[in-house]
């Protein structure tokens, strides 16, 4: 898993994941994850936009995957600190202008970033990313009405088996995720760390307030090229919201892929590939 982001850099004190893929001189695209998840969920696709001629930058938020899992609750790690920790990733990169491509709570820190520094995007790409006020969906938020501390003490074995139905919701070839990478999706997030780093560093900070607060600008972007790509049986961000997106952001153009759930980049990686390649070269 860490094949992606095998250099850690310290970022503001805290140890990041990181990684560059391709040429030092090659068009720098950084792909960005979201919950629950790491960089480990673009594995097939890093390698197939690597192979078009750029340089791939991926690295995993703080409090995420293989970087830091603060030990102080009070550390932020919400969607607007978050921007904070990409532009420390892009300095250590030497990276200024660039593509952006995001996914899911990773696309509110897209949207934030692109919107507070235009200059530096030449494209966004949002994949069943949270926007407005569309999160979190209400199954976690009926979890989360259970207190963040009971939750945190839950049995391993009942953590594991909710959080294994959980993210199979997040795709609708399931038994392809059940197989292969629900595994590991599931043991990021358990475990004497991964477990309580979970619930204080992630679920603690689903807060609408990120990307709502912001919705009021999203016709700004429409001065950057945007493409939106959403999976049309997405369960925790309805297909709806790719729509209100799209028409909140003058010229972005949406792709629906069929038989596809939240988690895109799992379900139709090769699509999503294709996609965001295409688009990078129209608006290279």
């Amino acid at each position: 898993m860490r094949d992606l982001v095998p250099n850690d850099i310290l970022i503001g004190g805290r140890r990041i994941a990181c990684g560059a893929h391709g040429d030092d001189d090659a068009p720098p695209v950084v792909l960005i994850h979201g919950t629950p998840s790491s960089s480990f969920i673009w594995r097939t696709v890093a390698p197939l936009v690597e192979r078009t001629g750029r340089r791939v930058i991926v690295f995993d938020l703080l409090g995420y995957g293989a970087s830091e899992r603060p030990w102080e609750v009070a550390v932020d790690t919400s969607v607007s600190a978050q921007v904070a920790i990409l532009e420390g990733v892009l300095a250590h990169f030497g990276v200024d202008h660039l593509d952006v491509v995001a996914h899911d709570i990773g696309g509110g820190v897209g949207q934030r970033f692109a919107l507070f520094s235009p200059e530096r995007v030449r494209s966004l790409t949002l994949i069943d990313t949270v926007s407005f006020d569309s999160w979190p969906s209400k199954r976690t938020q009926e979890q989360m009405a259970q207190g963040l501390e009971m939750l945190i003490k839950a049995p391993d074995a009942a953590h594991r088996a909710h959080f294994q139905d959980w993210l199979l919701s997040t795709v609708v070839d399931k038994q392809r995720l059940r197989e292969g990478a629900l595994d590991a999706y599931v043991d990021m997030i358990s475990g004497p760390v991964g477990q309580g780093s979970f619930f204080q560093h992630q679920v603690a900070h689903y807060d609408p307030k990120h990307t709502s607060e912001i919705s009021d600008r999203l016709s700004e972007l429409g001065a950057l090229p945007v493409q939106i790509i959403w999976g049309r049986d997405d369960a925790w961000q309805v297909v709806g919201w790719a729509e209100k997106l799209q028409a909140a952001i003058p010229g972005a153009e949406l792709e629906v892929i069929p038989d596809c759930g939240h988690f895109a980049i799992e379900d139709k990686p090769a699509e999503v590939a294709a996609l965001i390649n295409a688009f990078l070269a129209a608006n290279a």
